[in-house]
């Protein structure tokens, strides 16, 4: 007689086996997700440590950057300026000519002018006899188109 039937051991052993297999597969999802975590953290951490360099270069990448720009602006500043001064004496100059050509005297002419006039007031005033009143001057005298000069004395008529 042949006796290789099963004994009821063997399912209870391959139930166990079973058992053992699933828990050790949850135990090392367990592990991979407990690893994952950590390598996770220490992941997070390198990846926090780059973007602070990286954040480093570019400001400063941007801080020169921004200081060629102002270089740059303030040499454009300066051009313009300098470009501006020569086209406006340039422009005073032949506005200066055009006036004068109109016959137009310029502020230093008249400055000159309005100075001889008042050295003229002055001496004017200097000859003017100084006892005589308003009442004892002469009148003035007016002089119409056609009547004899009265600077003449042949010429008044009486």
């Amino acid at each position: 007689m042949d006796t290789t039937t099963t004994t009821p051991n063997e399912p209870k052993n391959l139930q166990d086996d079973l058992k053992e297999s699933a828990y050790r597969i949850w135990l090392a999802g367990l592990g991979a997700l407990a690893a994952a975590g950590e390598e996770g953290a220490k992941a997070f951490t390198r990846l926090v440590d780059r973007g602070r360099e990286a954040e480093s270069r570019s400001k400063d990448d941007f801080k020169a950057q921004a200081d060629k720009a102002r270089e740059q602006f303030d040499k454009a500043k300066g051009k313009a300026e300098g470009q501006w001064d020569e086209w406006s004496g340039k422009l005073d100059e032949a506005l200066t000519r055009s006036l004068h050509r109109l016959g137009v005297p310029t502020r230093d002419e008249i400055r000159t002018l309005t100075q001889r006039v008042e050295e003229l007031t002055a001496k004017v005033e200097g000859l003017k006899p100084r006892g005589a009143s308003a009442e004892t001057a002469a009148e003035p005298v007016i002089v119409t188109p056609g009547s004899p000069d009265p600077t003449d004395p042949t010429k008044i008529v009486s």
